[in-house]
């Protein structure tokens, strides 16, 4: 779907929430092998049997990835990523918890160098099937305005 919304027309509060994910351990074998991050935390079961956790655990960098792709629904053709700060993994996936993610606008800022522009920040909140925060970050777009400044 294609809205067009142009940086005045974001509200500081609105929110949106995606559909769940289940994770799995293709996930984990695929992400694996597209990073080359063959750590045992994430691949090796036997390893993480004696240890604290007891499981394997996704990698952080594959739950910031479909946490975030949950939420790419909408093409705003007067938008565009502009980067993430912040992030932080929280609490550890494991194969078979589902993940959604929730969005919230929270900030809006005049861009340094383009008038023609201002910068969105969207908290970034990806949470497990408990509700409980697993992931969280800002994402930041850069979002033409209907006139420079």
């Amino acid at each position: 779907m294609i809205a067009e919304q142009f940086f005045e027309e974001y509200e500081i509060g609105s929110s949106r929430e995606s559909f769940g994910r289940t994770i799995t351990e293709t996930d984990f074998v695929v992400h694996a092998g597209h990073t080359g991050d063959y750590f045992p935390h994430h691949v090796d079961a036997e390893w993480c049997a004696g240890q604290e956790i007891g499981q394997r655990i996704a990698h952080g960098t594959l739950i910031f990835s479909v946490g975030i792709g949950l939420t790419a629904t909408t093409i705003n053709p007067r938008a565009m990523s502009y980067g993430y700060d912040r992030m932080r993994f929280i609490r550890p996936v494991h194969i078979g918890d589902t993940i959604r993610t929730v969005t919230t606008i929270s900030e809006k800022r005049d861009h340094p160098k383009r008038t023609g522009h201002g910068v969105v920040v969207e908290k970034v909140d990806i949470q497990n099937q408990r509700g409980e925060t697993v992931l969280a970050c800002d994402h930041l777009y850069l979002v033409e305005r209907r006139e420079a400044l």
